[in-house]
């Protein structure tokens, strides 16, 4: 794996996730052990962190690390527009049983869009709550989700939203279940 080719990219895109988390430009320096010069070089593409720093960043960040990794080049005409299937970054399985790709092209909207695969027979056990509005599509498969204490068995083909509640997830079929996630803001 390598740290993404663009550097303006990777700069832009831990600008956007330090203000989705409503971290200023000194809190995410300070926690990184670095000046508040460097990380402003760095979300202005003029400075290339070391993986180190990046490990660092994603830590307080709350990412995966592999979120800053694994991007294919493109060409200039296509850098920021087009996402082709072959390009997509990796976003790690986050809980056991999830394996996610970002669909969009970076994190500088006001949304994101994720690819996400549950494995079979895998659940996500504790519930969690984001402070977003989320929209889901399952493309194939089915589904069990829980939104608050409410239920639902979802097949391909159906959609539900997650507003601010609590929510967990569980795959006890022998399909994978394949979802695309609108999220806003991004977290990842």
């Amino acid at each position: 794996m390598r740290l993404m080719s663009d550097d303006k990219t990777l700069g832009q895109d831990i600008r956007a996730l330090r203000n989705t988390r409503g971290m200023t430009l000194e809190e995410l320096a300070k926690g990184a052990g670095k000046s508040l010069g460097w990380l402003s070089q760095v979300e202005r593409g003029l400075s290339t962190p070391s993986v180190d720093d990046m490990h660092r960043i994603a830590q307080l960040l709350d990412v995966p690390m592999s979120i800053f990794f694994g991007v294919a080049d493109a060409p200039e005409e296509e850098k920021g527009l087009v996402v082709r299937g072959s390009a997509r970054r990796e976003i790690g399985e986050r809980d056991d049983g999830l394996v996610e790709a970002l669909i969009s092209p970076d994190l500088t909207d006001d949304f994101e869009v994720i690819h996400s695969t549950f494995l079979p027979h895998t659940a996500l056990k504790d519930s969690r709550r984001r402070a977003t509005s989320e929209v889901v599509y399952l493309v194939s498969g089915k589904l069990d989700i829980w939104i608050g204490d409410s239920p639902f068995q979802i097949s391909s083909g159906d959609s539900f939203r997650i507003k601010g509640s609590e929510y967990r997830w569980a795959n006890p079929y022998d399909d994978p279940a394949v979802a695309i996630w609108v999220i806003s803001p991004p977290v990842y």
